[in-house]
C-alpha cells in the first residue's frame, strides 16, 4: 500500500440492521468438523490433511519452503493442524495459497489467523479478486495491476489486512479493506493505489492470539453502484461500506482467493515474521466463528 493511497472512511450507520452478526452456520458444526457438507459452502480447509498443498489448493506460492502445517498454539480445538508463513526479510516476501472457485452474488469468506507476538507488519495479505474466467489465462486477469485502475470487465479485488498507518499503528495496525475497482478514486501521485476503506476508529490488532475473520462482497449489477462488502472480527460486525461499482461485465466475477502473508521492508523491522492461518471456508451464506 503506498503513502498517496485514498482513504474512504465510509461506514453505513444501519448495518446492524442489515448484516448478521455472532453465530451464522458453522454454529452447527462443532469445529468445522464436516461443514464443507453445508449446501452453501463452496470451499473449506481445516490445514489437517497432510497431503502436498496443490491437491485442494490451485496455486501455491511457496518460495524457500516458507509455508508450513503445524500445530494451532493456544488454540486445540481448532484442531491438529494449521497453516504458518513464515517471512524472512532479505530471504523472501513470504507465501500463501490461491483457489479458484465458482462464485455468488454474495460471497462471503471466513478464515483464522493469529500473529506471532513479535510480528511485525505485513504489507499484503487476505485477497478476493475478480477473474475474466476460470479457464486459462484469463484466470490471471484478477491478478497485478498495482497502481492502476482496472478494467471493469477484466479484474476488481479486495483484500483484508492490517494496516499499519506508515508506522504509526501499533504493529502489525488495525483492519482494513484495501480494494481495486473501475471506479476508484486517483492517488495524490496521479497512480491508483488501491483505496481504503475501514471505520475511524478501531483498536490495534492483537498479537499472540486467535482471530475469527470475515469478510463479504456483494456484486454490484453492472452500470448500478449497489455493490458492497464488509468484515467482522470474532463474529463482531466491524465495517460495512456500500455504494461500491465493482464491475461492469455479468460475467465478471469475484472467485479466487489468496490467503497469504506477504512481507516486504516497507516499515518492517523485524526480520522473521510469522503468521498462522486455519479453518477457511468460502460460502453464499453468512459463516460466523466456529463453535469449541
Amino acid at each position: 500500500m503506498k503513502a498517496s493511497a485514498l482513504v474512504l472512511l465510509l461506514c453505513a450507520t444501519a448495518w446492524t440492521q442489515e448484516l448478521p452478526v455472532g453465530s451464522g452456520l458453522a454454529a452447527s458444526y462443532p469445529h468445522d468438523r464436516e461443514i464443507s457438507e453445508h449446501p452453501a459452502v463452496i470451499f473449506a480447509d481445516d490445514f489437517e490433511a497432510s497431503d502436498p498443498w496443490e491437491k485442494r489448493w490451485d496455486s501455491v506460492r511457496d518460495d524457500g519452503g516458507v509455508l508450513a502445517r503445524v500445530a494451532p498454539e493456544d488454540h486445540p480445538w481448532l484442531g491438529a493442524g494449521c497453516l504458518q508463513v513464515t517471512a524472512t526479510l532479505g530471504d523472501n516476501t513470504g507465501g500463501g495459497l490461491t483457489k479458484w472457485f465458482e462464485s455468488a452474488p454474495r460471497v462471503f469468506i471466513r478464515f483464522y489467523t493469529r500473529f506471532a507476538e513479535d510480528c511485525d507488519y505485513v504489507h499484503h495479505f487476505v485477497t478476493l479478486r475478480a477473474n475474466a474466467s476460470l479457464q486459462g489465462s484469463e484466470r490471471w486477469s484478477g491478478f497485478g495491476g498495482a497502481g492502476q485502475r482496472p478494467d471493469g470487465a477484466l479484474r476488481f479485488s479486495t483484500a483484508l489486512e492490517p494496516w499499519g498507518d506508515w508506522g504509526r499503528e501499533t504493529p502489525p495496525g488495525v483492519w482494513n479493506f484495501y480494494s481495486y475497482f473501475h471506479t476508484m478514486k486517483e492517488s495524490g501521485d496521479g497512480n491508483f493505489w488501491g483505496n481504503s476503506f475501514r471505520p475511524p476508529e478501531q483498536a490495534a490488532i492483537v498479537r499472540g492470539t486467535w482471530i475469527c475473520c470475515e469478510l463479504m462482497l456483494v456484486h454490484n449489477t453492472p452500470g448500478v453502484s449497489d455493490g458492497e462488502q464488509a468484515f467482522w472480527i470474532d463474529g463482531e460486525l466491524r465495517g460495512h461500506f456500500t455504494g461500491i461499482n465493482w464491475r461492469t461485465s455479468p460475467t465478471l466475477w469475484a472467485n479466487a482467493l489468496t490467503l497469504e502473508a506477504y512481507v516486504t521492508d516497507r516499515w518492517t523491522e523485524q526480520r522473521v515474521n510469522v503468521v498462522a492461518f486455519d479453518n477457511l471456508v468460502i460460502a453464499r451464506e453468512y459463516i460466523g466463528p466456529t463453535e469449541p
